[in-house]
């Protein structure tokens, strides 16, 4: 085994994972303030006996009444020093000389031994709100996405040992996931239709990602968005409940060229549906006109009158009417 592989495996040895368990030597808070009420009455009922005066009137203090006074105080002040109290969804990660003993989770007021350190952990549902994020979508088009989400610890011993301050841990890593799932949608899927092209060749993962666009596809991209996440912060204790985009906007610099887009989009949409319903009724006024009179209108006239009728339905303007008193034949 060489020097770096000697390394690596003191590496991996030296890493400890921890996880929530129940704390020890943890009990009820208000037992412990009623003894330390009760050495500390004991105290200054040892100290006030322990002064006595002789025959002559000299005050004299007994050494051995002192020190267990003394002793008495200390034991009281151990008893007051190991109360701590603990809220609704709040628990208390204990150590001793550094060492992990356990987690307590339970309400109220509390006492351990006095040698043990606690650090106190809120398990309250916060929320995380990433500002203005400028990213390129999957098209490469630049566009601005922001996002909120709703977390809270789950594992009090992960969030104290595994990361030096998770809540920084929980904002850096909503950046990251919101760019890598920006990243993997076009804004429209409209753009990733025309950008791919009919005769492009695209794999499976590309198909189903340009089925899920940012704009359309909100709740599939934010359970994407909730999934990376709770992989992402399982390592610092900490839980997704939910997330949602609250901002999506093309870039400042092609936001007015992709509106023009959108209009001529439109448009064409609306020109498509003006000349179908033209062509419609231009086939039923021939078919009428050819059951109800008898007339049956030879080619040219019958393209005559599509022509006509196609120019008045599909203009925008009103149609002037042209009296035509000569023929078609000369």
């Amino acid at each position: 085994m060489t020097m770096q592989d000697h390394s690596a495996s003191g590496l991996s040895t030296i890493k400890v994972r921890v996880d929530d368990r129940p704390a020890i030597l943890v009990g009820s808070g208000y037992v412990a303030l009623l003894l330390a009420l009760i050495f500390l009455v004991l105290t200054v009922w040892i100290a006030y006996g322990a002064f006595t005066r002789n025959a002559y009137g000299d005050l004299h203090a007994s050494t051995w009444s002192l020190l267990c006074a003394l002793l008495s105080l200390i034991v009281a002040i151990l008893f007051g020093s190991s109360i701590y109290s603990l809220q609704p969804n709040e628990s208390a990660v204990l150590t001793l000389f550094g060492a992990y003993a356990g987690t307590d989770s339970a309400p109220g007021l509390r006492a351990t031994v006095p040698l043990f350190k606690i650090a106190k952990v809120s398990q309250r549902v916060r929320y995380h709100e990433c500002g203005k994020l400028k990213v390129n979508d999957l098209i490469g088009n630049p566009i601005e996405i922001g996002a909120v989400v709703v977390w809270r610890v789950d594992n009090s011993a992960k969030a104290i040992f595994q990361i030096d301050d998770y809540a920084d841990f929980v904002g850096a890593q909503t950046e990251s996931a919101l760019r890598h799932i920006a990243g993997r949608h076009p804004y429209d899927f409209d753009e990733a239709v025309t950008h791919a092209g009919p005769d492009e060749a695209v794999s499976h993962d590309q198909v189903a990602a340009r089925t899920l666009s940012l704009r359309e596809s909100g709740d599939q991209v934010t359970n994407e968005l909730i999934v990376e996440l709770k992989e992402r912060l399982a390592v610092a204790g900490v839980t997704i409940n939910e997330a949602w985009i609250n901002h999506l906007a093309y870039a400042p610099e092609i936001a007015p060229v992709t509106l023009r887009r959108q209009q001529a989009s439109a448009v064409i949409a609306a020109r498509k549906l003006v000349v179908s319903g033209a062509v419609d009724i231009v086939k039923e006024a021939l078919d009428k006109l050819k059951e109800q009179t008898d007339i049956d209108l030879d080619p040219e006239r019958k393209a005559a009158m599509v022509s006509n009728l196609l120019v008045v339905l599909v203009s925008d303007k009103d149609a002037t009417p042209v009296v035509n008193t000569g023929t078609l034949y000369a």
